[in-house]
């Protein structure tokens, strides 16, 4: 008890006073997260054009003098290292990790509030070291966003003089960043509950996020070094990666270093990072589907034990991205089976989630569109991995854009389908404001339909043998001219969708000033957020008293009771009751 009553002190919040202190050296997780958000966002649609302008090449070749093979590389660099980290992983936990934690565990801040303000500024400051090389001379990387040795360092290779150099400096700070705020997070969860908020009462988003944030403090070291070795390898000389190699027909100075020894590390944090961005999307979908279904989650323990489970697998599965590198077949059966074993505990997550809709009050609101379309996309992307896991069927068709179909699929389309889900879902909270529905269906089908004009093609021309990362594929014996113009036809329909997402800018700075008013929960939420005296929620989200938890975070149309969802913070004595009887906790 001692314990809370120190937690009530709101004295102990020394309000921001100034502009400043409220809106830029912000220690408020609201105002941070929204600053990680609008960053992201930034960044993303950065990415967003270069890939417009990969899909204008591959599209229409020989069309556009601006775009020669070394610039490809580089857009198609840029666009990778940018949505996998810079944008999914800092909007996924800098921006909804920051929001969420204190809100839905009745927190009224990070336990490091100055620590969380400093991750913001070096994740800032990692994305400006990024975006300058595309204005250092040679311009940015072309090394493929793996960045593999020893070619990323090399002449020859677009940007590997300061291009690549800034790349693995941006990564380092990105890391630094990541660690700040991922220990911050791991402690608010696990030392700043409110009263009856037990681990097993937690919302599915904030175990999804919890979950993700120890998967990057232990993967995200391995990039760290690998990053920090490989600019030991290109300025002082050294050989960590580096083999005795010709290059250009002159013989270098390195000797001895392994190549593959810089996969190991880099995929040692590349599979984890797919579910550091998976298991918040996890979390958050869950949460979205059984507000807008106003019914319970199916088998939240069950639920519960899949995204751990599938957080420790994640560790044993790297190798599955280096069937092509020569390793003993006893390593490919053993890394093939832990991959195919994963699906175990990712199936049954889906399985709960159609379950969930399975008998509901199912409101097809556009967040619920999009938490639906996200069930698709991901099943659909994650049929595609049990081919790839499998090391004979994934041997012919590495490298090519089967590879790319289902890596977006899972990897691009899932969670932002997830990340339109909770921005249109949560929108109200963070603003006070409803988005325009019609705008967001609008956003909803040309995104969902887009995405599959796009990919599903693509998985066909990967069937075909068209290899990705190609400039152009030429004349070939293997590819038919049908293919081109499939490729065609993709890169309009990527344009189209990229097109549309200028839907959902103008609707969220549109309804940010002349929006409908939101009022005290708009969704009937039964999770903590939506419980704030406030909305927005101020400094310090509580007021003057932190809410005290009686029940999980999913009583949605439960028996007996007069309306059909109740807060977590009604205690059972006072739930309104239409059979006169009293409802407890369903954990």
């Amino acid at each position: 008890m001692e314990h809370v009553a120190i937690a009530d002190q709101v004295d102990e919040l020394h309000d921001p006073d100034t502009f400043i202190t409220k809106y830029v050296w912000s220690q408020d997780h609201k105002v941070i997260a929204i600053q990680y958000s609008l960053t992201a966002i930034f960044v993303g649609l950065v990415a967003l054009v270069l890939s417009g302008l990969m899909r204008l090449q591959l599209g229409f070749p020989d069309s556009f003098d601006f775009i020669d093979p070394g610039s490809y590389l580089q857009f198609v660099t840029m666009h990778g290292m940018i949505m996998v980290i810079y944008l999914l992983t800092a909007l996924f936990l800098g921006g909804f990790g920051n929001y969420m934690i204190p809100l839905m565990i009745g927190a009224r801040d990070m336990v490091f509030p100055y620590l969380n303000m400093m991750s913001f500024w070096f994740y800032l400051l990692s994305v400006i070291i990024l975006l300058s090389s595309f204005f250092a001379p040679g311009g940015p990387t072309g090394a493929g966003w793996t960045l593999y040795p020893p070619q990323a360092i090399l002449q020859g290779t677009p940007g590997y003089d300061w291009g690549i150099i800034l790349m693995l400096v941006s990564l380092a700070v990105f890391i630094i960043a990541f660690t700040m705020g991922g220990l911050n997070y791991v402690t608010t969860v696990l030392q700043a509950r409110t009263r009856g908020m037990t681990l097993m009462r937690m919302p599915l988003t904030i175990w999804g996020i919890f979950t993700a944030t120890i998967l990057g403090l232990l993967a995200f070291p391995a990039l760290l070094v690998s990053a920090i070795m490989m600019l030991l390898d290109k300025l002082l000389g050294t050989s960590f990666f580096m083999p005795a190699i010709v290059s250009l027909g002159e013989s270098m100075d390195y000797t001895g270093g392994s190549p593959v020894l810089f996969q190991h590390l880099f995929w040692f944090f590349g599979h984890p990072e797919v579910y550091i961005v998976a298991l918040p999307a996890f979390g958050l979908v869950s949460d979205v589907l059984a507000t807008h279904a106003r019914k319970n989650i199916f088998g939240y323990r069950m639920m519960v034990w899949a995204i751990v489970a599938i957080g420790g697998l994640s560790f044993v599965v790297w190798a599955h991205h280096m069937y092509v590198s020569g390793m003993n077949p006893y390593f490919g059966f053993f890394f093939a089976t832990t991959t195919l074993i994963i699906a175990i505990p990712t199936a049954i997550k889906v399985y709960n989630w159609v379950l969930t809709l399975w008998h509901g009050n199912i409101h097809l609101t556009v967040p619920m569109l999009f938490a639906i379309g996200f069930i698709f996309t991901f099943t659909h992307g994650g049929l595609t991995g049990l081919f790839l896991g499998n090391v004979v069927i994934d041997l012919p068709l590495s490298d090519t854009y089967f590879v790319v179909a289902h890596f977006h699929m899972v990897m691009g389309v899932s969670p932002i389908m997830v990340l339109f889900a909770a921005l249109y879902h949560w929108y109200p909270l963070i603003t006070g404001r409803m988005l325009n529905v019609k705008l967001g269906q609008a956003h909803f089908w040309f995104t969902f339909l887009g995405t599959y004009a796009i990919y599903l093609p693509m998985h066909y021309l990967g069937f075909l043998g068209v290899p990705r990362r190609y400039f152009a594929t030429g004349d070939t014996s293997f590819i038919p001219e049908s293919a081109q113009t499939l490729n065609a036809g993709i890169t309009v329909s990527a344009l189209i969708v990229g097109a549309a997402q200028l839907i959902f800018l103008y609707n969220a700075f549109y309804s940010f000033r002349k929006g409908e008013k939101a009022g005290h929960n708009p969704w009937q939420a039964t999770s903590l957020e939506w419980q704030t005296p406030d909305v927005p929620p101020r400094h310090g989200n509580w007021g003057e008293k932190l809410p005290v938890v009686y029940r999980w975070a999913y009583d949605y149309s439960v028996p007996g009771t007069k309306e059909d969802f109740v807060p977590q913070t009604v205690p059972p004595e006072e739930v309104p009751m239409s059979a006169g009887d009293t409802v407890g906790d369903n954990v």
